[in-house]
């Protein structure tokens, strides 16, 4: 895991035509605004979590966030427990992005 900050977020993500970007927040704290193109798979529904992330792709790079950055480190090690080689957790969460916000719609839900 690598942990990122906003800047370096933005540049890895904008060249990295393998990224995937997963928000790991319950849909409460989603409602309000997610990062574009996010996936949003809640991370303390565990068992649902761990069914989700087994279906994801191995070979693509991650990119996670959560509200404050605990979360997305957890969720991150997860991923690599499972095989994922490229994991990135946003430092401070969405608490710390300045950065455009989307409002999900029924595509930024895995399942």
């Amino acid at each position: 895991m690598r942990n990122i900050n906003q800047e370096e977020w933005l540049e890895l993500v904008a060249n990295d035509s393998s990224a995937v970007i997963i928000d790991v927040r319950m849909l409460e704290e989603c409602i309000e605004g997610i990062i574009k193109n996010a996936i949003i798979i809640d991370f303390l529904d565990a068992p649902k979590f761990k069914i989700e992330i087994e279906k994801l792709d191995k070979d693509k790079n991650y990119y996670v966030y959560c509200r404050s950055g605990n979360r997305s480190s957890r969720a991150c090690r997860l991923l690599e427990g499972i095989g994922v080689e490229s994991t990135y957790n946003l430092i401070g969460g969405m608490l710390s992005w300045t950065g455009i916000q989307v409002i999900p719609t029924k595509h930024n839900f895995i399942s």
